[in-house]
């Protein structure tokens, strides 16, 4: 019987966490009285504060921002991509008030639950992509009929007081820009410049999971050498350039150390303006227990400081991910394209102006379509599962929950395809998955013929 093998599992694998540098980093904070006395107590609103001007610093030096240095008061510390999703949620958004929430399909399938928690089961949208990452004229069209036909004798009275909420957002989007989860695009310049115009004009908060950035490699051994094209500037970061309106702005970036570090650790951190930060900050749960994963926070504080975060990232991360990585597009390529099967990520979101230039590769997922022929991509997956012990999602996991258009969309696009990852199993593991459904889809695709 095969061994299982899970593609579909996008975690890190455990071999890969920094152990030895997070009880180095464990144990310079807790045995120094000053860190530990401020560690093992309630932590301030927006977060420990010597953390946050360390992810400023850090971050400033990765994105280098067209509008300079990220100062601290941008920064909150959160405990994680998903906790924080669910806290903006409660600070920014108001069933009553907030329309719609639109979600870029295929979409992080476990994000509509937390929507829903917020009261917009009936609310959620699809906006779907093409080949430059979102497809912004069906969103600018969909805002603009939304916005003809709404009852204008509907309630506008707030669930939440006024003088606590000050500002709830008419609508959201939420979407992962950079090596999408689950398609891997990324979406181009332009089309973020367009998404923030968009979200000006009708009140639109952006929440962007940046979570995959810092993984970026060559996509070819043979490029090794060359640089890696510039990543277009994050949303944060374009609304921020153009100046952010009201001062309250209308991009919210969601950070993760568990793609980076490991996610037990359950820190994170918010940036945006800083009327934004702070207001989030002020959300009931922390004003009661204090930011959250606050002794951990020391112990990565100190990770980044002594360089051990960005040494883990550039010799251990990098090295295997790209490794692994190349290992699934090699297999896919000998195995499963002669079969029909194609890699769907889109177009590159610029084009190097040079030959030692090259648009990189990263995070953890790629995105594959089947042979029209074959049966729809939950059938493969379950017969992979049940007949080869290969597990990987497939298209109809990523359609936004309770919207019938997105459902209805997908049948034409995504739902017959899947997404891959590489970053939980070894390269050896990786090709013999590939190689597993490749021997089911030549079975289904003779059946196919003959039937």
């Amino acid at each position: 019987m095969n061994s299982p093998i899970n593609l579909q599992l996008g975690w890190p694998s455990p071999r890969l966490f920094p152990t030895k540098q997070l009880a180095k980093a464990a144990t310079a904070s807790i045995l120094d009285p000053k860190i530990a006395a401020s560690a093992l107590i309630y932590g301030p609103d927006l977060g420990y504060a010597p953390l946050r001007e360390s992810i400023a610093n850090w971050l400033s030096e990765f994105y280098s921002p067209s509008r300079g240095a990220i100062s601290t008061d941008r920064i909150a510390i959160t405990g994680g991509a998903s906790q924080n999703l669910a806290s903006i949620l409660h600070v920014f958004t108001d069933p009553t008030i907030t329309q719609i929430v639109w979600m870029v399909e295929p979409t992080y399938f476990l994000a509509c639950a937390i929507f829903q928690d917020a009261g917009f089961a009936d609310r959620l949208r699809g906006v779907p992509e093409n080949e430059r990452g979102l497809d912004i004229e069906f969103l600018k069209n969909a805002l603009a009929k939304f916005e003809s036909e709404i009852n204008e004798t509907a309630s506008t009275k707030k669930l939440k007081p006024a003088e606590q909420y000050s500002k709830i957002y008419r609508h959201v989007l939420y979407l992962t820009p950079t090596f999408s989860n689950p398609s891997g695009k990324t979406i181009s310049l332009p089309i973020r410049e367009q998404l923030i115009a968009l979200a000006r004009q009708y009140d639109v908060l952006v929440i962007s999971d940046d979570v995959y950035d810092f993984l970026r490699w060559t996509p070819e051994v043979s490029d090794s050498s060359k640089k890696l094209a510039t990543m277009p500037p994050r949303f944060v970061d374009v609304d921020r350039a153009i100046g952010e309106s009201e001062s309250w702005g209308n991009s919210i970036s969601n950070g993760s150390f568990s793609k980076i570090i490991a996610p037990g650790v359950r820190v994170g951190w918010a940036e945006g303006s800083p009327k934004m930060i702070l207001r989030l900050s002020q959300n009931g749960a922390t004003r009661s227990g204090g930011a959250p994963s606050h002794l951990t926070s020391t112990f990565i504080h100190h990770m980044i400081t002594s360089g051990d975060l960005q040494s883990h990232i550039n010799n251990v991360l990098i090295p295997i991910y790209s490794t692994r990585y190349r290992c699934m597009m090699s297999a896919i390529k000998t195995h499963l394209e002669p079969l029909g099967v194609c890699v769907t990520v889109g177009a590159p979101y610029t084009i190097p102006g040079s030959s030692d230039v090259v648009v990189p590769a990263g995070g953890f997922f790629t995105y594959i379509m089947f042979p029209a022929e074959l049966p729809t991509a939950d059938i493969i997956a379950r017969k992979a599962r049940e007949e080869y012990g290969l597990t990987f999602a497939y298209g109809e996991m990523f359609v936004v929950k309770g919207d019938k258009s997105s459902a209805e969309r997908a049948k034409t696009s995504f739902d017959r395809g899947a997404r891959l990852c590489w970053a939980w199993h070894e390269g050896h593991v990786i090709e013999d998955g590939i190689a597993r459904l490749a021997t089911l889809l030549k079975t289904m695709l003779k059946e196919a013929k003959w039937t």
